[in-house]
C-alpha cells in the first residue's frame, strides 16, 4: 500500500528521492525555497555505487551521454613534483567501471526531466518551510532534503547539530581549455584541483585560508606549476563561485525522527540536511544519491504500513556510512591543508599506487 510524501528541497538528493518514491507508487510533492532549480556549479564526481543508484532511478542516460571518466590523476607539490596517484585505478578495477565526472547542471536537469515524466509530481518554488506540523498535514512522510541549513532538521531535531565554519574559503570554476593534467596540488595551507568535465574544458577548485577577491586568490597560487596560474588568469572571475567551507557538527544521532502527534507523520533526512561535509573526498553528491536510493528502496520494500520499519532500515544502512565519509572528508581537509608539508608529503609518497 502506497502513501503520500512531501520532499523539501529540489537539489540532487531531493529530486532523486522524489523520483524513487514516485516509482514506488507514492503520491509525492516537492517544495523548493528558491524561485528556480539551482543550476550553478561545476563538476560532480560520481562513484560507481552512485552510478548504479542513478541507473535504478532511470537517469543513467545522462551519465552515458554527458559524463567523462576520471583517470590518471596525481597529487603534486606546487613545483609540480608527483607525490602519489589518486586511487582512481583501484576504484575502477574493483567496481568494473570508472569514477565519472558530470556537470552539475546536466545532472539536475536530468533528474528534473525524469520527475516530469510522471506528470503528477508538483514541484513548487518559493516555498519557505517553517512549520513542520503544518507541512505534515495530509502526508505520511516528510523528507528533509533542504541542505546544510535544513529547516526540516531544525524542526525535527533542534539546533544542537548545525553548520560549523572551518575557516577556509573554497573557489570553483570552469576553464575553457583542457589542462592536460588532472589531480590535486597540495601546498602549505592551500590546495588546487583540476579535473575533466567535458571536451575542451577543465573543472577547477581551490581552497585557501581566506581569500575574498580574485586577485587575492591568484596571489595564493602565484608561481605554482602550470597550468594553475594560466587557469586563474584566463577564466573570468565573474563566473567563479566562492563559498565558506562548512560541515554539520556534531553528527546527528539519527537520520529519521519518530512519528509526531497528531498527524503521525514520519520525518527522514537525506543529503546535506543529514550529513553536510567538506568537499575534500568529492562525495557530497554521491552520498545524497545513495541516501535517496536507500530510503526509497526501504519504503518500497515495507510500504506505507511498514513505514517505521522502513525508516529504521534506511537509518541503519546509511547513517554510519555517510557519517564515516563526512568524518574522513573533514580529516582529509586537515591533512591536505597542514602547514607541516614535509611530514605530509613524506606520508603521501608512501601511498599505494
Amino acid at each position: 500500500m502506497a502513501g503520500t510524501a512531501v520532499v523539501v528541497g529540489a537539489g540532487i538528493g531531493g529530486l532523486a528521492t522524489a523520483i524513487g518514491l514516485r516509482r514506488a507508487g507514492w503520491t509525492v510533492s516537492v517544495l523548493e525555497r528558491r524561485d528556480a532549480l539551482e543550476r550553478y556549479g561545476t563538476a560532480f564526481g560520481i562513484h560507481p555505487t552512485a552510478q548504479s543508484a542513478l541507473e535504478r532511478l532511470g537517469v543513467g542516460e545522462v551519465l552515458r551521454t554527458r559524463a567523462v571518466p576520471y583517470r590518471g590523476a596525481r597529487i603534486r607539490t606546487p613545483e609540480g613534483q608527483v607525490l602519489a596517484s589518486l586511487p582512481l585505478e583501484r576504484i575502477e578495477r574493483k567496481a568494473g567501471r570508472p569514477e565519472l565526472l558530470v556537470s552539475r547542471p546536466y545532472l539536475i536537469d536530468a533528474l528534473a526531466a525524469e520527475l516530469e515524466t510522471f506528470g503528477d509530481v508538483p514541484l513548487k518554488f518559493g516555498e519557505n518551510v517553517s512549520d513542520l506540523a503544518a507541512l505534515a498535514a495530509g502526508n505520511d512522510l516528510v523528507v528533509g532534503a533542504d541542505g546544510i541549513r535544513s529547516a526540516v532538521r531544525t524542526a525535527a531535531f533542534g539546533t544542537r547539530s548545525a553548520p560549523k565554519d572551518i575557516g577556509t574559503s573554497a573557489w570553483i570554476g570552469i576553464a575553457d581549455f583542457e589542462s592536460g593534467i588532472h589531480g590535486e596540488t597540495w601546498g602549505r595551507g592551500r590546495f588546487f584541483g583540476m579535473t575533466p568535465v567535458e571536451p575542451g574544458r577543465t573543472n577547477w577548485y581551490a581552497t585557501v585560508p581566506g581569500a575574498t577577491t580574485a586577485d587575492e586568490l591568484r596571489a595564493y597560487f602565484e608561481g605554482w606549476h602550470d597550468p594553475i596560474p594560466r587557469i586563474l588568469a584566463e577564466t573570468d572571475p565573474a563566473t567563479w563561485i566562492r563559498y565558506e567551507m562548512r560541515h554539520l557538527h556534531p553528527a546527528l544521532p539519527s537520520f529519521v525522527a519518530p512519528a509526531a502527534a497528531p498527524s503521525r507523520t514520519h520525518t527522514a533526512l537525506v543529503g546535506d540536511a543529514a550529513h553536510a561535509m567538506t568537499p575534500n573526498l568529492g562525495q557530497g553528491a554521491c552520498t545524497a544519491i545513495l541516501d535517496a536510493d536507500s530510503l526509497t528502496r526501504a519504503v518500497t520494500a515495507h510500504g506505507r504500513t511498514g513505514l517505521r520499519a522502513a525508516l529504521r532500515t534506511y537509518d541503519s544502512e546509511r547513517r554510519r556510512s555517510a557519517q564515516r565519509t563526512a568524518f574522513g572528508s573533514r580529516n582529509l581537509h586537515r591533512f591536505m591543508s597542514t602547514e607541516h608539508t614535509g611530514l605530509r608529503n613524506s606520508l603521501v609518497k608512501r601511498l599505494p599506487s
